[in-house]
């Protein structure tokens, strides 16, 4: 098996990479990210999946697309739903576009690790994108090593972002710490 996988940043790539290399499945990483702002983040997170990809010996695809103008025409037209409506949906299905145009015949993601993410909409988006670009969609549910992967990263001083991507998912962290500060101080 050829297997792309759509890699969001090195820290979520970690049990992901490990465990489908315990079933003997090589992953090629595939970065293209372009809702992940400001630059120096997208940055941050491409240069530390760069270096980790060479320090584990995994082939990886960079694809540069910053985006910055795409991602706000698209994303301020339901602020709420940008994940579905436009930050899941650019990633995958280039993700799936490019592996079907370079010979690869799998597709996963590292979206499906994160138990932040909205996984059932992933993994439906990836099922039918895999249908139309015929390829088969490698499903795991990494969720079940976020922990482990987690301490990993964070043991190899893998650059550790404190938000998905987006500046508005910055914004809902940032406002979610002001709540939970305001309610621990009362």
């Amino acid at each position: 098996m050829k297997l792309l996988m759509h890699t969001c940043c090195a820290p979520c790539s970690v049990y992901c990479i490990d465990s489908l290399r315990k079933e003997k499945i090589e992953p090629t990483l595939y970065w293209y990210n372009p809702n992940i702002h400001p630059y120096m983040e997208y940055k941050s997170r491409r240069d530390c999946l760069k270096d980790y990809a060479k320090s584990i010996d995994v082939n990886a695809i960079f694809e540069e697309d910053y985006g910055l103008d795409e991602f706000c025409k698209e994303a301020i037209k339901d602020l709420k739903n940008r994940c579905i409506n436009y930050c899941y949906p650019v990633r995958l299905e280039q993700t799936c576009k490019y592996a079907k145009e370079n010979g690869f015949d799998a597709v996963t993601t590292t979206l499906l690790y994160s138990i932040y993410q909205n996984h059932e909409f992933i993994k439906k988006f990836m099922e039918d994108a895999c249908n139309r670009y015929d390829l088969q969609f490698v499903y795991r549910d990494f969720r079940e090593g976020f922990w482990e992967g987690h301490q990993k990263a964070h043991d190899l001083g893998l650059y550790m972002q404190k938000y998905c991507g987006c500046v508005f998912s910055e914004e809902d962290r940032y406002n979610k710490k002001i709540k939970k500060d305001k309610e621990n101080n009362m």
